[in-house]
């Protein structure tokens, strides 16, 4: 993880750790590096979510693009996903997300795409680093006409919006579908997009009032959702997070289905319909070992990389794999996107409901799901690096792995995104996972000195 970038773009609490002046220096940096090979006067596409602090950054980085002579096209309140693909359908040089995802109203993030609408690699990410904290490089001053302009485009998001669309082979016809837009971006297009494709929406968290972002809604609190899917006797429910780049599911039983049932779902669908690239799907070592063995019965091959929709990319672009994506929802189909689309995940898990005439339950029910438990311990950034080197953290670690043998595992990680040290623990037994779990996130909380219980 970078000094400034971790694994989904630089992010903290605005105003006091991701201030005016850092995300302006970010925006000056950032358009220097992005848009050195361009042949024409370089355009970069902003997109924002809800949170009270977006207009302030987006302000800042407007300030940055244009002082070094890129012109700044607006296309507002918009998901993730939206300003990626935009960036790479058209003649936009660079795009640039203002959100801080799962994460509470106090948080914000500025998330980077390249002109094909790719995140940043380590390397790029790092060199922008290096002129913002090193003054690495000299940033250009330009004057008079090359001083860049605003453009304001937010008829943009229609574009996008028809070709998430345009990837269904059917409709939605009279499918009811409870939708939980986090309070966040997918307010401004869930209930259009899927209207469109003919279903009718009940819509739940889509009163953005800038502080209500993710609280207590959306993909990282499923309960409201649960219960009004049951409540209604609906088929499906699809939860989203802030900036709309994750969606969760809710069965007709009012049970969840998490990203890796869903990509379980997807990924036999694909293989059924000769869509599977050599029948793999890529996910991340913080999926359930059930993931494992559904595909051991499916005759599907599984490939692991870090914790990061953006390394999950990396493999599948490398390796041209059709699928892939994280437990927490962030789900990758590399025909469409080029990042993990929530909305689009959400209208095709419903598109599989309707061409097979199975219900959410029983499409699930192709994977089944070990008992894991998560203990999360908040350490400084200096407490993060004791996972490699404190003998009594590894101890611990190891002594747990033994007592799972073969049955189950335990994952000790830091947070890319958030001051935070996760153990995960699956096996068959929960109450034995969730003491194991507790007993190393003890000893990482002696460790470290920090703990926010």
């Amino acid at each position: 993880m970078g000094r400034l970038f971790g694994t989904d773009g630089a992010r903290g609490v605005a105003n006091t750790e991701l201030t005016n002046e850092l995300a302006m220096q970010i925006g000056r940096a950032a358009a220097m590096v992005l848009t050195r090979h361009c042949d024409r006067k370089p355009k970069i596409l902003i997109g924002k979510d809800t949170r009270i602090s977006s207009d302030m950054l987006e302000a800042a980085l407007i300030a940055g693009f244009c002082s070094v002579g890129a012109d700044v096209v607006l296309c507002g309140v918009v998901p993730t996903p939206a300003v990626a693909y935009l960036v790479g359908c058209s003649d936009i040089s660079a795009g640039v997300m203002i959100s801080a995802s799962h994460n509470p109203c106090e948080y914000n993030g500025i998330k980077l795409f390249n002109h094909q609408g790719y995140k940043l690699p380590d390397a790029l990410e790092e060199e922008i680093e290096a002129i913002v904290l090193d003054g690495a490089a000299e940033i250009p001053t330009p004057s008079g006409g090359n001083i860049g302009r605003i453009i304001h485009a937010p008829e943009m998001a229609k574009t996008y919006l028809r070709h998430i669309a345009s990837t269904l082979d059917v409709r939605l016809d009279g499918l009811e579908i409870a939708l939980d837009c986090a309070n966040g971006s997918a307010s401004v297009t869930a209930q259009k997009l899927f209207s469109y494709l003919g279903a009718k929406c009940h819509m739940l968290s889509d009163q953005p009032d800038g502080v209500n972002i993710n609280a207590g809604c959306g993909s990282t609190h499923m309960d409201n959702l649960k219960a009004y899917v049951k409540a209604h006797k609906l088929p499906l429910g699809l939860a989203f997070d802030g900036d709309a780049d994750r969606c969760l599911a809710v069965d007709e039983n009012g049970t969840l289905i998490d990203g890796d049932r869903l990509i379980a779902i997807f990924a036999k669908d694909l293989k059924a319909r000769g869509k599977l690239y050599d029948d793999t799907a890529v996910v991340t070592v913080m999926t359930n070992i059930g993931f494992q063995k559904y595909c051991g019965e499916n005759g599907i091959k599984m490939v692991t990389t870090k914790v990061g929709d953006r390394y999950v990319l990396e493999e599948m672009t490398d390796k041209g794999y059709s699928i892939g994506g994280e437990q927490s929802g962030h789900i990758i189909f590399k025909e469409y996107a080029t990042t993990g689309d929530g909305q689009l995940s959400g209208v095709q898990l419903a598109s599989v409901m309707v061409r097979s005439g199975k219900k959410a339950s029983e499409l699930a029910s192709v994977m089944r799901v070990f008992p894991q438990t998560m203990e999360n311990i908040t350490v400084s950034a200096k407490g993060k690096e004791l996972l490699d080197t404190d003998v009594e953290i590894q101890a611990a670690v190891k002594a747990a792995a033994d007592q799972l043998g073969d049955a189950g595992r335990i994952l000790v990680r830091p947070s890319g995104t958030e001051p935070l040290v996760r153990v995960m623990v699956e096996g068959p037994n929960q109450a034995e996972i969730e003491a194991l779990a507790r007993r190393v996130a003890n000893v990482i909380w002696e460790r470290t000195g920090i703990c926010d219980q």
